[in-house]
Protein backbone atom coordinates (compact mmCIF):
# COMPACT_ATOMS: atom_id res chain seq x y z
CA UNK A 1 0.00 0.00 0.00
CA UNK A 2 3.01 2.19 0.51
CA UNK A 3 3.72 2.00 -2.97
CA UNK A 4 0.53 2.71 -4.10
CA UNK A 5 0.07 5.90 -2.13
CA UNK A 6 3.43 7.03 -3.70
CA UNK A 7 2.54 6.25 -6.93
CA UNK A 8 -1.06 7.91 -6.42
CA UNK A 9 0.87 11.40 -5.09
CA UNK A 10 3.39 11.28 -8.17
CA UNK A 11 0.52 11.05 -10.57
CA UNK A 12 -1.74 13.65 -9.10
CA UNK A 13 1.78 16.33 -8.66
CA UNK A 14 2.91 15.13 -12.53
CA UNK A 15 -0.75 15.96 -13.25
CA UNK A 16 -0.71 19.20 -11.77
CA UNK A 17 2.31 20.76 -12.87
CA UNK A 18 1.54 19.34 -16.50
CA UNK A 19 -1.74 21.47 -16.58
CA UNK A 20 0.71 24.29 -15.28
CA UNK A 21 2.86 23.85 -17.81
CA UNK A 22 0.67 23.72 -20.90
CA UNK A 23 -0.82 27.50 -19.56
CA UNK A 24 2.95 28.97 -20.14
CA UNK A 25 3.26 30.37 -23.49
CA UNK A 26 6.74 28.38 -23.85
CA UNK A 27 5.47 24.95 -23.13
CA UNK A 28 2.88 25.52 -26.35
CA UNK A 29 5.14 27.07 -28.33
CA UNK A 30 7.53 23.69 -28.12
CA UNK A 31 4.96 21.61 -28.48
CA UNK A 32 3.19 23.16 -31.71
CA UNK A 33 7.05 23.62 -33.01
CA UNK A 34 7.97 20.70 -35.78
CA UNK A 35 9.30 18.22 -34.48
CA UNK A 36 8.46 19.51 -31.12
CA UNK A 37 6.20 17.65 -28.82
CA UNK A 38 7.84 18.53 -25.96
CA UNK A 39 10.76 17.22 -27.60
CA UNK A 40 13.24 19.62 -25.48
CA UNK A 41 11.77 17.88 -22.16
CA UNK A 42 11.52 14.18 -23.34
CA UNK A 43 12.12 12.14 -19.96
CA UNK A 44 13.09 8.22 -21.72
CA UNK A 45 12.43 7.12 -18.43
CA UNK A 46 9.11 8.35 -17.56
CA UNK A 47 7.29 5.13 -17.32
CA UNK A 48 10.03 3.54 -15.03
CA UNK A 49 9.50 6.79 -12.21
CA UNK A 50 5.99 5.24 -11.42
CA UNK A 51 6.24 2.07 -8.71
CA UNK A 52 3.32 0.70 -10.08
CA UNK A 53 5.00 -0.01 -13.85
CA UNK A 54 7.64 -1.74 -11.86
CA UNK A 55 5.53 -4.36 -11.02
CA UNK A 56 3.42 -4.26 -14.67
CA UNK A 57 6.84 -4.98 -15.58
CA UNK A 58 8.09 -7.63 -13.81
CA UNK A 59 5.08 -9.81 -13.90
CA UNK A 60 5.13 -9.32 -17.65
CA UNK A 61 8.60 -10.21 -17.74
CA UNK A 62 8.68 -13.06 -15.58
CA UNK A 63 4.76 -14.58 -17.60
CA UNK A 64 6.83 -14.36 -20.84
CA UNK A 65 9.56 -15.68 -20.04
CA UNK A 66 7.63 -19.30 -18.98
CA UNK A 67 5.68 -19.01 -22.24
CA UNK A 68 9.10 -18.85 -24.79
CA UNK A 69 10.66 -21.29 -22.50
CA UNK A 70 7.44 -23.83 -22.93
CA UNK A 71 7.50 -22.61 -26.69
CA UNK A 72 11.15 -23.88 -27.45
CA UNK A 73 10.02 -27.19 -25.75
CA UNK A 74 7.13 -28.04 -27.50
CA UNK A 75 8.37 -26.58 -30.78
CA UNK A 76 11.47 -29.21 -30.47
CA UNK A 77 9.45 -31.96 -28.96
CA UNK A 78 6.88 -32.11 -31.93
CA UNK A 79 9.03 -31.40 -34.32
CA UNK A 80 11.43 -34.07 -33.90
CA UNK A 81 8.83 -36.87 -33.01
CA UNK A 82 7.93 -36.05 -36.84
CA UNK A 83 9.31 -38.98 -39.67
CA UNK A 84 10.33 -36.08 -41.77
CA UNK A 85 10.85 -32.52 -41.99
CA UNK A 86 7.52 -31.45 -43.78
CA UNK A 87 5.90 -33.51 -41.49
CA UNK A 88 7.56 -31.90 -38.58
CA UNK A 89 6.32 -28.57 -40.34
CA UNK A 90 2.68 -29.01 -40.12
CA UNK A 91 2.80 -30.43 -36.40
CA UNK A 92 4.48 -27.30 -35.51
CA UNK A 93 1.60 -25.22 -37.38
CA UNK A 94 -0.85 -27.46 -35.97
CA UNK A 95 0.81 -25.89 -32.63
CA UNK A 96 -0.34 -22.61 -34.15
CA UNK A 97 -3.62 -23.49 -34.92
CA UNK A 98 -4.34 -24.80 -31.89
CA UNK A 99 -3.16 -22.02 -30.08
CA UNK A 100 -5.37 -19.88 -32.32
CA UNK A 101 -8.84 -20.93 -32.01
CA UNK A 102 -9.23 -19.77 -28.39
CA UNK A 103 -8.43 -15.78 -29.15
CA UNK A 104 -10.71 -16.13 -32.48
CA UNK A 105 -13.24 -17.68 -30.03
CA UNK A 106 -13.14 -15.74 -26.61
CA UNK A 107 -11.22 -12.32 -27.29
CA UNK A 108 -14.46 -10.43 -27.61
CA UNK A 109 -16.18 -11.66 -24.90
CA UNK A 110 -12.67 -11.23 -22.74
CA UNK A 111 -12.74 -8.31 -23.75
CA UNK A 112 -16.42 -7.60 -22.45
CA UNK A 113 -15.31 -8.92 -18.97
CA UNK A 114 -12.51 -6.56 -19.01
CA UNK A 115 -14.88 -3.72 -19.25
CA UNK A 116 -17.12 -4.91 -16.46
CA UNK A 117 -14.95 -6.39 -13.97
CA UNK A 118 -12.03 -6.01 -12.07
CA UNK A 119 -9.35 -6.71 -14.85
CA UNK A 120 -6.23 -7.27 -12.04
CA UNK A 121 -8.62 -10.54 -10.92
CA UNK A 122 -9.43 -11.57 -14.33
CA UNK A 123 -5.59 -11.78 -14.93
CA UNK A 124 -4.38 -13.44 -12.39
CA UNK A 125 -7.45 -16.11 -12.38
CA UNK A 126 -6.49 -16.31 -16.15
CA UNK A 127 -2.51 -16.81 -14.66
CA UNK A 128 -3.70 -19.38 -12.79
CA UNK A 129 -5.21 -21.56 -15.35
CA UNK A 130 -2.27 -21.07 -17.88
CA UNK A 131 -0.10 -22.89 -14.75
CA UNK A 132 -2.27 -25.48 -14.39
CA UNK A 133 -2.18 -26.16 -18.36
CA UNK A 134 1.77 -25.97 -18.34
CA UNK A 135 1.53 -29.04 -15.00
CA UNK A 136 -0.30 -31.22 -17.49
CA UNK A 137 2.34 -30.86 -20.25
CA UNK A 138 4.92 -31.57 -17.91
CA UNK A 139 3.24 -34.84 -16.84
CA UNK A 140 2.45 -35.88 -20.64
CA UNK A 141 6.02 -34.59 -21.48
CA UNK A 142 7.62 -37.29 -18.98
CA UNK A 143 5.21 -40.28 -19.60
CA UNK A 144 5.90 -39.39 -23.46
CA UNK A 145 2.21 -39.08 -24.06
CA UNK A 146 0.62 -38.74 -27.15
CA UNK A 147 0.57 -35.23 -29.29
CA UNK A 148 -3.13 -34.96 -28.98
CA UNK A 149 -2.88 -34.78 -25.82
CA UNK A 150 -0.41 -32.29 -25.72
CA UNK A 151 -2.65 -30.46 -28.63
CA UNK A 152 -5.24 -30.44 -26.39
CA UNK A 153 -3.27 -29.08 -23.27
CA UNK A 154 -1.83 -26.00 -25.62
CA UNK A 155 -5.35 -25.20 -26.20
CA UNK A 156 -6.47 -25.16 -22.62
CA UNK A 157 -3.63 -22.78 -21.68
CA UNK A 158 -4.08 -20.66 -24.81
CA UNK A 159 -7.88 -20.37 -23.41
CA UNK A 160 -6.58 -19.01 -20.45
CA UNK A 161 -4.20 -16.71 -22.19
CA UNK A 162 -7.13 -15.82 -23.91
CA UNK A 163 -9.70 -14.94 -21.34
CA UNK A 164 -6.95 -12.40 -19.52
CA UNK A 165 -5.22 -10.50 -22.62
CA UNK A 166 -7.76 -7.89 -23.17
CA UNK A 167 -7.96 -6.96 -19.19
CA UNK A 168 -4.05 -7.31 -19.23
CA UNK A 169 -3.27 -4.74 -22.00
CA UNK A 170 -6.32 -2.45 -20.69
CA UNK A 171 -4.41 -1.87 -16.89
CA UNK A 172 -1.00 -0.24 -19.06
CA UNK A 173 -3.14 3.29 -18.98
CA UNK A 174 -4.46 2.72 -15.46
CA UNK A 175 -0.58 2.02 -13.96
CA UNK A 176 1.14 5.40 -15.22
CA UNK A 177 -0.75 9.01 -16.75
CA UNK A 178 -1.79 9.44 -20.12
CA UNK A 179 1.22 11.29 -21.33
CA UNK A 180 3.47 8.57 -20.02
CA UNK A 181 1.91 5.88 -21.82
CA UNK A 182 3.54 5.87 -25.26
CA UNK A 183 6.85 5.90 -23.46
CA UNK A 184 5.66 3.06 -20.91
CA UNK A 185 4.52 1.20 -24.57
CA UNK A 186 8.09 1.30 -26.19
CA UNK A 187 9.39 -0.23 -22.18
CA UNK A 188 6.89 -2.77 -22.14
CA UNK A 189 7.87 -4.09 -25.43
CA UNK A 190 11.29 -3.92 -24.04
CA UNK A 191 9.81 -6.24 -21.34
CA UNK A 192 9.00 -8.47 -23.60
CA UNK A 193 12.17 -8.55 -25.64
CA UNK A 194 14.16 -8.77 -22.54
CA UNK A 195 11.81 -12.35 -21.49
CA UNK A 196 11.89 -13.24 -25.37
CA UNK A 197 16.00 -13.52 -25.47
CA UNK A 198 15.87 -15.10 -22.19
CA UNK A 199 12.76 -17.37 -22.46
CA UNK A 200 14.41 -19.08 -25.98
CA UNK A 201 17.90 -19.15 -24.94
CA UNK A 202 16.98 -20.37 -21.39
CA UNK A 203 14.75 -23.17 -22.87
CA UNK A 204 16.87 -24.53 -25.25
CA UNK A 205 19.22 -25.00 -22.29
CA UNK A 206 16.84 -27.04 -20.60
CA UNK A 207 15.49 -28.71 -23.77
CA UNK A 208 19.09 -30.21 -24.13
CA UNK A 209 18.37 -32.10 -20.82
CA UNK A 210 14.97 -32.19 -20.14
CA UNK A 211 11.67 -30.98 -22.08
CA UNK A 212 9.67 -31.92 -19.17
CA UNK A 213 12.13 -29.40 -16.81
CA UNK A 214 10.87 -26.63 -19.37
CA UNK A 215 7.56 -27.50 -18.93
CA UNK A 216 7.97 -27.21 -14.93
CA UNK A 217 10.02 -23.37 -15.40
CA UNK A 218 6.62 -22.44 -17.40
CA UNK A 219 4.52 -23.14 -14.32
CA UNK A 220 6.60 -21.42 -12.25
CA UNK A 221 6.89 -18.14 -14.11
CA UNK A 222 3.14 -17.99 -14.73
CA UNK A 223 2.75 -18.49 -10.55
CA UNK A 224 5.67 -15.61 -10.28
CA UNK A 225 3.32 -13.40 -12.43
CA UNK A 226 0.35 -14.12 -10.17
CA UNK A 227 2.92 -12.87 -7.02
CA UNK A 228 3.62 -9.78 -8.75
CA UNK A 229 0.29 -9.24 -9.16
CA UNK A 230 -0.62 -9.31 -5.63
CA UNK A 231 1.33 -6.33 -5.15
CA UNK A 232 -0.26 -4.25 -8.62
CA UNK A 233 -2.38 -1.35 -7.42
CA UNK A 234 -4.24 -0.30 -10.68
CA UNK A 235 -6.08 3.33 -10.58
CA UNK A 236 -9.53 2.27 -10.89
CA UNK A 237 -11.43 2.92 -13.64
CA UNK A 238 -13.47 6.14 -13.48
CA UNK A 239 -16.89 4.85 -15.27
CA UNK A 240 -16.66 0.87 -15.87
CA UNK A 241 -19.46 -0.40 -18.86
CA UNK A 242 -23.28 -0.53 -17.57
CA UNK A 243 -26.13 -1.48 -18.34
CA UNK A 244 -26.90 -5.19 -19.63
CA UNK A 245 -24.23 -6.97 -21.50
CA UNK A 246 -25.97 -7.41 -25.05
CA UNK A 247 -24.89 -8.42 -28.22
CA UNK A 248 -24.27 -4.45 -29.26
CA UNK A 249 -21.81 -3.54 -25.75
CA UNK A 250 -20.33 -6.88 -26.96
CA UNK A 251 -19.37 -5.45 -30.90
CA UNK A 252 -18.97 -1.97 -29.27
CA UNK A 253 -15.21 -2.49 -29.75
CA UNK A 254 -15.40 -3.63 -33.24
CA UNK A 255 -17.14 -0.35 -34.27
CA UNK A 256 -14.61 1.72 -32.60
CA UNK A 257 -12.03 0.16 -35.09
CA UNK A 258 -13.84 0.10 -37.96
CA UNK A 259 -14.33 3.65 -37.70
CA UNK A 260 -11.64 4.68 -36.14
CA UNK A 261 -9.88 4.48 -39.95
CA UNK A 262 -6.07 4.72 -38.39
CA UNK A 263 -6.47 2.28 -35.39
CA UNK A 264 -7.90 -0.16 -38.00
CA UNK A 265 -5.15 0.42 -40.62
CA UNK A 266 -2.49 -0.25 -38.38
CA UNK A 267 -3.78 -3.06 -36.72
CA UNK A 268 -4.55 -4.45 -40.53
CA UNK A 269 -1.36 -3.53 -41.68
CA UNK A 270 0.15 -5.81 -38.85
CA UNK A 271 -2.25 -8.55 -39.05
CA UNK A 272 -1.48 -9.34 -42.59
CA UNK A 273 2.58 -9.10 -42.05
CA UNK A 274 2.43 -11.27 -39.03
CA UNK A 275 0.29 -13.86 -40.97
CA UNK A 276 2.19 -14.19 -44.07
CA UNK A 277 5.46 -13.43 -42.44
CA UNK A 278 5.60 -16.56 -39.80
CA UNK A 279 9.09 -17.48 -39.86
CA UNK A 280 9.16 -18.40 -36.50
CA UNK A 281 7.53 -21.04 -36.30
CA UNK A 282 9.83 -22.80 -38.97
CA UNK A 283 12.98 -22.47 -36.90
CA UNK A 284 13.00 -26.12 -35.53
CA UNK A 285 13.09 -26.86 -39.23
CA UNK A 286 15.74 -24.56 -40.16
CA UNK A 287 17.64 -25.45 -36.86
CA UNK A 288 17.91 -28.86 -37.99
CA UNK A 289 19.48 -28.09 -41.49
CA UNK A 290 22.10 -25.86 -39.85
CA UNK A 291 23.00 -28.74 -37.58
CA UNK A 292 22.66 -26.63 -34.40
CA UNK A 293 21.21 -28.54 -31.82
CA UNK A 294 18.96 -27.45 -29.21
CA UNK A 295 21.22 -24.73 -27.78
CA UNK A 296 21.53 -23.17 -31.48
CA UNK A 297 17.78 -23.29 -31.50
CA UNK A 298 17.28 -21.67 -28.52
CA UNK A 299 19.48 -18.23 -30.25
CA UNK A 300 17.51 -18.51 -33.07
CA UNK A 301 14.16 -18.68 -31.28
CA UNK A 302 15.52 -15.26 -29.37
CA UNK A 303 17.23 -13.98 -32.33
CA UNK A 304 14.19 -11.76 -33.04
CA UNK A 305 13.91 -10.71 -29.47
CA UNK A 306 17.19 -9.54 -29.57
CA UNK A 307 16.64 -7.30 -31.91
CA UNK A 308 13.61 -5.92 -31.21
CA UNK A 309 15.66 -5.13 -27.46
CA UNK A 310 17.74 -3.03 -29.07
CA UNK A 311 15.13 -1.22 -31.05
CA UNK A 312 12.98 -0.32 -28.33
CA UNK A 313 15.92 0.85 -26.21
CA UNK A 314 17.04 3.16 -28.95
CA UNK A 315 13.15 3.99 -28.94
CA UNK A 316 12.89 5.07 -25.36
CA UNK A 317 16.21 6.85 -26.11
CA UNK A 318 15.26 9.24 -28.76
CA UNK A 319 12.09 11.75 -28.49
CA UNK A 320 9.04 10.94 -30.09
CA UNK A 321 8.19 9.89 -33.41
CA UNK A 322 7.46 12.68 -35.81
CA UNK A 323 6.29 10.62 -38.42
CA UNK A 324 5.25 7.50 -36.80
CA UNK A 325 2.65 6.49 -39.59
CA UNK A 326 5.60 6.44 -41.82
CA UNK A 327 8.03 4.93 -39.80
CA UNK A 328 5.63 1.87 -39.44
CA UNK A 329 5.23 1.52 -43.13
CA UNK A 330 9.27 1.17 -43.68
CA UNK A 331 9.31 -0.51 -40.55
CA UNK A 332 7.24 -3.38 -42.19
CA UNK A 333 8.64 -3.56 -45.45
CA UNK A 334 12.05 -3.77 -43.62
CA UNK A 335 10.56 -7.12 -41.69
CA UNK A 336 9.23 -8.24 -44.90
CA UNK A 337 13.00 -8.61 -46.55
CA UNK A 338 14.86 -9.54 -43.29
CA UNK A 339 12.42 -12.12 -43.37
CA UNK A 340 13.20 -12.86 -47.23
CA UNK A 341 17.26 -13.05 -46.32
CA UNK A 342 15.99 -15.45 -43.45
CA UNK A 343 14.00 -18.05 -45.76
CA UNK A 344 17.29 -17.82 -48.38
CA UNK A 345 19.93 -18.27 -45.87
CA UNK A 346 22.27 -21.47 -45.17
CA UNK A 347 24.56 -19.64 -42.49
CA UNK A 348 23.88 -19.83 -38.89
CA UNK A 349 25.38 -15.53 -38.19
CA UNK A 350 23.43 -14.67 -41.31
CA UNK A 351 20.42 -16.50 -40.11
CA UNK A 352 20.71 -14.97 -37.15
CA UNK A 353 21.00 -11.33 -38.01
CA UNK A 354 17.97 -11.63 -40.31
CA UNK A 355 15.77 -13.07 -37.50
CA UNK A 356 17.34 -10.10 -35.38
CA UNK A 357 16.43 -7.39 -37.84
CA UNK A 358 13.02 -8.59 -38.10
CA UNK A 359 12.38 -8.47 -34.40
CA UNK A 360 14.12 -4.64 -34.50
CA UNK A 361 11.39 -3.72 -37.43
CA UNK A 362 8.38 -5.41 -35.64
CA UNK A 363 9.21 -3.40 -32.42
CA UNK A 364 8.63 0.05 -34.36
CA UNK A 365 5.39 -1.24 -35.44
CA UNK A 366 4.48 -2.86 -32.60
CA UNK A 367 5.09 0.47 -30.35
CA UNK A 368 2.92 2.55 -32.53
CA UNK A 369 -0.22 0.26 -32.61
CA UNK A 370 0.04 -0.70 -29.07
CA UNK A 371 -0.09 3.41 -28.29
CA UNK A 372 -2.75 3.93 -30.66
CA UNK A 373 -5.36 0.75 -29.23
CA UNK A 374 -4.72 1.78 -25.73
CA UNK A 375 -5.19 5.27 -25.69
CA UNK A 376 -7.76 6.30 -28.64
CA UNK A 377 -11.01 4.21 -26.97
CA UNK A 378 -12.63 5.85 -23.93
CA UNK A 379 -11.14 4.17 -20.82
CA UNK A 380 -14.42 1.95 -20.37
CA UNK A 381 -13.84 0.49 -23.86
CA UNK A 382 -10.07 -0.10 -23.97
CA UNK A 383 -10.69 -4.12 -22.64
CA UNK A 384 -13.03 -4.45 -25.83
CA UNK A 385 -10.81 -2.39 -28.21
CA UNK A 386 -7.64 -4.60 -26.82
CA UNK A 387 -9.68 -7.72 -27.20
CA UNK A 388 -10.15 -7.04 -31.17
CA UNK A 389 -6.35 -6.22 -31.57
CA UNK A 390 -5.73 -9.35 -29.82
CA UNK A 391 -8.12 -11.00 -32.49
CA UNK A 392 -6.13 -9.36 -35.27
CA UNK A 393 -2.39 -9.66 -33.80
CA UNK A 394 -2.81 -12.55 -31.18
CA UNK A 395 -4.43 -14.98 -33.31
CA UNK A 396 -2.90 -13.54 -36.66
CA UNK A 397 0.34 -14.68 -34.96
CA UNK A 398 -0.44 -18.88 -34.22
CA UNK A 399 -3.02 -18.68 -37.66
CA UNK A 400 0.52 -17.52 -39.35
CA UNK A 401 2.31 -20.18 -37.80
CA UNK A 402 -0.61 -22.14 -39.24
CA UNK A 403 0.17 -21.22 -42.50
CA UNK A 404 3.71 -21.25 -42.49
CA UNK A 405 3.25 -25.10 -41.09
CA UNK A 406 1.11 -25.89 -43.63
CA UNK A 407 2.69 -24.11 -47.00
CA UNK A 408 6.01 -25.67 -45.11
CA UNK A 409 4.30 -29.10 -45.69
CA UNK A 410 3.32 -28.71 -49.26
CA UNK A 411 6.17 -26.45 -50.79
CA UNK A 412 9.10 -26.88 -48.30
CA UNK A 413 10.19 -24.44 -45.05
CA UNK A 414 12.53 -22.36 -47.93
CA UNK A 415 9.67 -21.34 -50.15
CA UNK A 416 7.09 -21.27 -47.66
CA UNK A 417 9.65 -18.03 -45.53
CA UNK A 418 10.59 -16.42 -48.77
CA UNK A 419 6.43 -15.92 -49.56
CA UNK A 420 5.42 -14.58 -46.91
CA UNK A 421 8.49 -12.33 -46.87
CA UNK A 422 7.27 -11.05 -50.73
CA UNK A 423 3.87 -11.46 -49.10
CA UNK A 424 4.57 -8.90 -46.86
CA UNK A 425 5.96 -6.26 -49.21
CA UNK A 426 2.87 -6.56 -51.19
CA UNK A 427 0.52 -5.22 -48.02
CA UNK A 428 3.09 -2.92 -47.29
CA UNK A 429 2.07 -0.97 -50.61
CA UNK A 430 -1.19 -1.63 -50.50
CA UNK A 431 -1.46 -0.04 -46.88
CA UNK A 432 0.23 2.57 -48.01
CA UNK A 433 -2.06 2.94 -51.30
CA UNK A 434 -5.38 2.78 -49.72
CA UNK A 435 -5.00 4.27 -46.27
CA UNK A 436 -3.36 7.81 -46.57
CA UNK A 437 -4.45 8.35 -42.53
CA UNK A 438 -0.88 6.14 -41.99
CA UNK A 439 1.05 7.54 -43.97
CA UNK A 440 0.27 11.32 -42.90
CA UNK A 441 0.08 10.13 -39.21
CA UNK A 442 2.49 12.13 -36.97
CA UNK A 443 3.35 12.35 -33.09
CA UNK A 444 2.34 9.36 -30.73
CA UNK A 445 2.59 12.13 -28.33
CA UNK A 446 -0.61 13.69 -28.38
CA UNK A 447 -2.89 10.66 -28.78
CA UNK A 448 -6.05 11.28 -26.30
CA UNK A 449 -9.48 9.01 -25.91
CA UNK A 450 -11.83 9.98 -29.15
CA UNK A 451 -14.90 10.42 -26.81
CA UNK A 452 -12.96 14.18 -25.42
CA UNK A 453 -14.56 15.80 -28.59
CA UNK A 454 -15.39 15.52 -31.61
CA UNK A 455 -12.96 18.07 -32.92
CA UNK A 456 -9.88 17.03 -30.23
CA UNK A 457 -10.46 13.13 -31.56
CA UNK A 458 -10.08 13.95 -34.49
CA UNK A 459 -6.71 16.00 -34.15
CA UNK A 460 -5.62 12.72 -32.10
CA UNK A 461 -6.84 10.30 -34.62
CA UNK A 462 -4.98 12.47 -38.02
CA UNK A 463 -2.41 14.02 -36.57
Amino acid sequence: MGDHNLWRTDWSRRTRSGRLRRRQPEAELEQETPGGSGSAGHDPYAALRFPGYWFFSLEWLSSVIGLQVQSVAIGWQLFHRAHNARAGALALGWVGGVQALPVILLALPAGQLADRFDRRRIVMLGTLGSALASLGLALVSRGNGPASLMYLLLGLGATAQAIMWPARSALLPQVVPPDVVSNAATWNSSTFQVASVAGPALGGLIVNFTTTGAYLVDAVCALLFFVFLMFLRPRPVAAMARGPATLATLLAGVRFVWRTRIVLATISLDLFAVFLGGAVYLIPAYASDLHVGPVGFGWLRAAPAIGAFAMAVAIAHRPPMKHAGAAMLWAVAGFGVATIVFGLSRSFPLSFLALAATGGFDNISVVVRHTLVQMLPPENMRGRVSAVNNVFIGASNEIGGLESGVTGWLLGPVRSVVLGGIGTLIVVGLVALLSPEVRRFGSLKGARPLAESAEGSRGSAEC
